[in-house]
């Protein structure tokens, strides 16, 4: 982030709290909550919602005499959390259903793992914003972004048409393929050698947007982890099975299998190792951020005057309430576990690992930006721990899985809100807004968007299922997250986790990461990290392939707009917000019906029209992102 003083300079003091701007905060939070929840359940991966809040926040505070830029960033800061909350709640907590532990989810358990343990990850990076944002200047390429739009907007400027336009698009487009005027993919499967080999992409706006928005460079990882998957594992594993009698849709059924009980678990390994490098790269950088946040703390107990801009939580504050919220979290431990002493243990543990894992997500995102955080990593890493910790300690069979998904889902979440956190701060560091105001906005937010995850999970669930478990239906939900963090639970409580994938896959992360220190060495632009080459791994391969064709979008746009405004915001992005957001609240509102019994299904199946239609869209973002 480069040194730039803040846009409201501290010496100026505004509205920051205010009735509409909680409103509306909240109000967007459990929308965006509830959109990423949907695309978290569909596609695996989620994205930030820090431009898209402050857009609407801006058209709708445009309305009221009364408004200000940091009324604008406190709204979007609460909405974000909402977005994150979601990322770390449906990558873990479906495992449970997975596991078979409930039919649906109980709202009691969901609603106090996801407040709690998201609010500990805000409340764990306080000590951190200082030495991340304004002493190591982390660039935080999306919170910077962010405070570009929200400046734009103070000055007159608005994109808030495009994401609009873009929800109606992807809520139709969802709605008219929903109704069944074309199927969701389109796919096809064949022979290498003598093993099978499937290619499909899914006709879906919600994904492409995605590919959009987290860029070229790793929308193309993604692609590349898929097809080691499925051009190179699944062909060498399924050698000799070949024959002229399969029919496609037994080739698709076969390569779906070798996937899901082994190639996966490559995902698993690569994840593995690419959150220990990330440990082992920022020790020094969160030594030294402990290090020049107590310095901090020291000085403001020393009597001395702080600007207004540099003011977080008091340190007593933010101890007092990590207490209050661990404590109800140990209770929640002991009450599944009913042991006294392995529940303090697993407290202990999830209260160290969220704080890693918090610190390491704080430092990604001023890196690579909120939705490129391997937050997945860090979940992996820490569920491996505690499974094998549990174990040890005397759990075993559904107590045991149940356990190790509810530590190492306090840790996601805490983890997914770290990150988003110090996101939003470093938007507020530019804009010039008040730290522990924002903090205080993002708990409130957390927990507005908590209130509201379980019913939205158990909605998705009755309507549409989780694929590979009894409540699976004709449009089932992949939930590939949790349904990894379920494989890799019961993997190592039963003793058939596939192992010998879990070190290829390690082997692999190995080289991606030497040939990323090569790249990084010769300054180039384009980097192997290995996260999203393990989420392609662990993706089925059509969500995968779908958000490889929004990444080529995105560096087409690119193109065309290059020597007439680079230095502006993308637009397009707005859009593909807009897609995300359109496509993922039809879906819950299709779930609704379903629910309630009300059916729409005209009975055709044809991909063409759907494939057709999403061209078209596609051309729309990329002219909307010439722009």
């Amino acid at each position: 982030m480069e040194d730039r003083k803040p846009y409201i300079p501290p010496s100026t003091s505004m509205v920051e709290f205010s009735f509409k701007a909680i409103v509306l905060g909240v109000l967007l939070s459990v929308i965006m909550g509830a959109a990423n929840a949907y695309l978290g359940m569909y596609a695996g991966m989620t994205v930030s919602a820090s431009i898209p809040a402050a857009v609407v926040s801006m058209a709708v505070l445009r309305l009221f005499k009364d408004k200000n830029i940091l009324e604008n960033n406190m709204v979007q800061t609460a909405a974000s959390s909402g977005e994150s909350l979601a990322a770390g709640v449906i990558f873990t907590v479906p495992a449970l259903i997975v596991l078979g532990a409930y039919e649906l989810l109980p709202y009691w358990l969901v609603t106090v793992m996801a407040a709690l343990g998201g609010a500990l990850g805000a409340l764990l990076t306080v000590i951190l914003r200082r030495a991340f944002i304004v002493e190591e200047k982390l660039p935080y390429p999306e919170g910077k972004a962010c405070a570009e739009v929200l400046i734009a907007g103070d000055k007159g400027g608005s994109h808030a048409l495009p994401i609009f336009q873009g929800g109606i698009i992807g809520a139709v487009y969802k709605f008219l393929g929903s109704i069944g005027l074309w199927g969701g993919s389109v796919e096809t499967a064949g022979t290498i050698g003598s093993g099978l080999a499937y290619f499909g992409m899914d006709l879906s706006t919600a994904l492409i947007a995605v590919g959009y928005i987290v860029g070229f460079n790793i929308a193309f990882l993604i692609f590349i982890g898929g097809a080691i998957g499925w051009f190179i594992g699944i062909p060498v594993l399924t050698s000799g099975m070949a024959s002229d009698s399969m029919t496609m849709g037994e080739i698709i059924s076969a390569t779906g299998t070798v996937w899901s009980s082994q190639i996966r678990y490559m995902g698993v390994g690569a994840m593995v190792v690419g959150g220990l490098w990330s440990l082992i790269k920022l020790r020094k950088p969160i030594t030294r951020g402990m290090s020049a946040g107590m310095s901090m703390v020291r000085k403001k107990q020393g009597g001395a005057l702080l600007p207004r801009t540099e003011e977080d939580l008091p340190l007593n504050i933010v101890l007092t309430l990590i207490v209050a919220f661990v404590v109800p979290l140990f209770l929640l431990y002991y009450n599944i576990i009913g042991i006294l002493g392995t529940a303090v243990v697993a407290a202990i543990v999830m209260l160290i690992l969220s704080f890693f894992g918090s610190s390491i997500a704080g430092y990604l995102a001023g890196i690579v930006g909120s939705s490129n955080n391997p937050v997945s990593g860090i979940t992996i890493m820490s569920l491996l721990f505690t499974a094998l910790m549990l174990k040890a300690l005397g759990l075993s069979g559904s107590l045991g899985m149940t356990s190790t998904i509810l530590v190492a889902g306090v840790i996601c979440m805490a983890a997914a809100i770290a990150g988003d956190t110090m996101q939003d701060l470093a938007t507020g560091y530019m804009v010039g807004a008040t730290p522990k105001r924002q903090q205080i906005f993002e708990i409130m937010g957390t927990v507005s968007a908590a209130l509201v995850m379980a019913p939205i999970l158990n909605l998705l669930i009755r309507a549409y299922g989780i694929a590979g478990t009894a409540s699976a239906t004709e449009n089932a939900l992949p939930a590939p997250q949790a349904f990894l963090m379920a494989s890799v639970t019961r993997g190592v409580f039963e003793g058939t986790l596939n192992w010998t994938m879990v070190y290829v896959g390690a082997g692999l992360a190995i080289l991606l990461i030497i040939f990323d220190e090569i790249l990084a060495a010769k300054g180039s632009n384009f980097r192997t990290p290995v996260m999203p080459v393990a989420v392609g791994l662990y993706l089925p391969f059509s969500l995968g392939v779908a958000i490889f064709f929004g990444g080529i979008l995105n560096s087409l746009s690119r193109k065309l707009r290059r020597g007439k405004n680079e230095s502006t915001n993308d637009i397009g992005v707005l859009g593909a917000a807009g897609l995300i957001t359109g496509e993922a609240l039809m879906g819950i509102g299709f779930a609704i019906m379903i629910v309630s019994g009300v059916s729409l299904k005209v009975g055709l199946t044809s991909s063409g029209l759907g494939l057709i239609l999403l061209l078209a869209i596609a051309y729309w973002l990329v002219r909307l992102g010439k722009k």
